[in-house]
């Protein structure tokens, strides 16, 4: 192992301002700006578990981890597969034969996204590239028989948006992590033999602006190591100045150490939180993986998406958005179509989203919802309900003499009046145009 820091050292030459392998260095690092500016990324779980297509991405453990084992998933094998089948078998008919990164490429730009987060390795322990640490278990020696990480990473990457990649720690059936987990994590086979050499040659290899790390609440962070491998992440790697990570780096260390919080999934503050936090939520409601069986009542509607993002910006956040691909490569059509028109939505109001900050008050429900966004001197008033009347009021914003209200997409000033002297207005909205979202946007100059 400590060949393997002594050859990853060589990379990047020494800084100035270091850091030692303890949270409070680590959690002192500054989250690289791109991060917060970008606010919209595109979660994309992939893997094995695509081919049964059933239950979620947790198929193997439901089936065949977890005691009693869920009926639905032994049911779905003893109808459909032969006696003895075993989830490896699954990986051959992993083909992606249709998958395009080219076009993937395409759809996630057309998202509005400006990241987008592969995951690398799932639970299951299958890596979606070449990892010389995964023999015969990962896309390149079985299945697709081809870099899925590295392809994609191309393609994202020449359209201008950042790439990240999800690493799940733990890997329920692997051997060496079992025999850890007997020992009571005293020791350390699984993190020195198998863990760490495959994140490092991941980083090196791929270079990922983002590390969705997953899969640690078993252990604590001691046991993973986490805190050198982020010494060396944000020291020495070739992605130090542009890497950040999330949360999940060991029991315990969620909604309290890393770069920014993910604290759960698809965790929603109920108010502005001190940390850069990172709502992640899924297209179908009920996996993050592809389902055979998923029902369109069963995935979110896209008003309810965009008011979703909408919230979590105001609040200080950002969204990442997930979609399961099949085992053939493609993207269902139904999640397409829901990315699309995030898109659509954000060509006239992307403005008020992108490299934003939370205001001073993040939300008012006087008549219908408006969250509040601010840009400089600028605030965004978005509606995410279409208003009863023709007029709409703000009670929080304080005007001026010069303040000037515009709606996103119509250049014409808006007739306004205020409530009170100093404070509050009421705007003579326009007739609203028809939106993907059914959410529209005021913007606000020369208001406190």
């Amino acid at each position: 192992m400590a060949a393997v820091f002594l050859l990853l050292l060589a990379f990047v030459p020494p800084t100035a301002a270091r850091y030692t392998p303890d949270w409070t260095s680590l959690d002192g690092r500054p989250l690289p700006s791109w991060y917060d500016e970008a606010k919209l990324g595109i979660f994309v779980h992939w893997g094995v578990f695509s081919v049964p297509g059933f239950d979620s991405e947790w198929f193997w453990w439901h089936w065949q981890g977890q005691q009693p084992p869920d009926p639905k998933c032994v049911s779905y094998m003893s109808r459909n597969y032969p006696p003895g089948f075993s989830y490896p078998e699954f990986a051959p008919h992993f083909h992606a034969q249709f998958f395009n990164p080219e076009e993937w490429a395409d759809i996630f730009k057309a998202s509005g996204a400006k990241y987008v987060v592969l995951t690398a390795k799932h639970h299951e322990g299958f890596t979606n590239w070449a990892s010389p640490y995964s023999w015969n278990w990962n896309s390149v020696d079985t299945g697709p028989n081809r870099d899925l990480v590295g392809d994609l990473g191309d393609a994202v990457r020449n359209r201008s948006l950042h790439y990240g990649l999800y690493n799940s720690l733990y890997e329920w059936f692997n051997p060496l992590y079992l025999d850890d987990k007997k020992n009571g994590f005293k020791t350390q086979r699984f993190v020195m033999k198998k863990l760490l050499p495959e994140l490092y040659n991941m980083v090196v290899r791929y270079r990922p602006e983002v590390i969705w790390s997953d899969g640690d609440w078993e252990a604590p962070d001691t046991y993973w190591n986490s805190t050198q491998f982020l010494t060396w992440l944000y020291n020495d790697s070739p992605v130090k100045d542009t890497v950040v990570t999330n949360d999940r780096w060991g029991a315990g260390c969620a909604c309290k150490h890393g770069g920014f919080y993910n604290c759960e999934d698809k965790y929603t503050p109920g108010q502005l939180p001190k940390h850069k936090w990172e709502k992640c939520t899924s297209v179908d409601t009920l996996s993050w993986g592809y389902r055979r069986n998923m029902k369109l009542k069963e995935l979110m509607e896209l008003p309810v998406i965009i008011d979703d993002l909408v919230s979590t910006v105001a609040l200080g956040g950002n969204y990442l958005l997930n979609v399961g691909p099949t085992a053939d490569g493609t993207i269902p059509t139904v999640f397409e179509e829901r990315l699309r028109g995030v898109g659509a939505w954000l060509e006239t109001n992307g403005e008020a989203i992108f490299a934003t900050k939370p205001w001073r008050v993040q939300m008012e429900n006087t008549t219908i919802p408006v969250w509040y966004t601010s840009k400089g001197a600028t605030v965004y008033a978005i509606i995410t309900a279409r208003p009863p009347t023709t007029t709409l009021k703000l009670l929080i914003p304080k005007t001026s003499l010069t303040t000037k209200v515009t709606l996103l997409g119509i250049p014409s000033p808006l007739p306004w009046s205020p409530v009170y002297p100093n404070g509050g207005l009421i705007v003579v909205l326009p007739a609203l145009p028809s939106t993907p979202g059914q959410a529209w946007t005021l913007k606000l100059d020369a208001v406190q």
